[in-house]
């Protein structure tokens, strides 16, 4: 596996990865579709040991999380104010990266055994999930790191309205 690189913008960030995501969350909650602009984030989820910022210091905001109440550190550039990556309190031995910051943001697959869709409670009522993906209302774990019981479509499922 050759290193995945990715940044900002503007060019003033930059991170490598030496590993391939441990899985994949694809998130619909509120804070992701604020932080992204969009319905939802697409985050690989890497062991901290295999990212790194190989140029540039990112600024960080703190954010407590309304899902689990714990912090979640944004990890942003500081010239431009692209965001590249997260990391949490919950899980300190990882980090979530906005898989749009990568060179090539489609250099992972997003497949059922290695990918999930938490937050569906929040979810765009238009939003359609695939078949075969595990899927959660909220999150995937408690917060005492329980895996929480998954649904999974045999269709396509559309969000219903609420």
């Amino acid at each position: 596996m050759t290193d995945q690189q990715g940044g900002c913008l503007g060019g003033a960030l930059r991170f490598a990865t030496t590993g391939n995501p441990d899985w994949v969350t694809v998130c619909h909650c509120r804070f992701c579709q604020r932080a992204t602009g969009g319905a939802y984030m697409v985050e690989p989820i890497f062991k901290k040991s295999v990212f790194r910022i190989i140029k540039g210091t990112p600024k960080v905001f703190s954010q407590v999380s309304q899902g689990s109440g714990k912090i979640v550190q944004v990890h942003f550039c500081p010239e431009c104010g692209t965001k590249l990556h997260l990391s949490f309190e919950r899980y300190p031995d990882v980090v979530g990266v906005y898989a749009g910051t990568f060179d090539d943001p489609d250099w992972f697959e997003i497949e059922p055994g290695k990918t999930q869709h938490i937050f569906l409670g929040v979810a765009r009522p238009d939003t359609i999930i695939p078949p075969g993906f595990p899927t959660f209302v909220e999150h995937a774990t408690t917060n005492t790191g329980d895996r929480c019981a998954p649904t999974t479509y045999d269709t396509p499922y559309m969000i219903a309205n609420r």
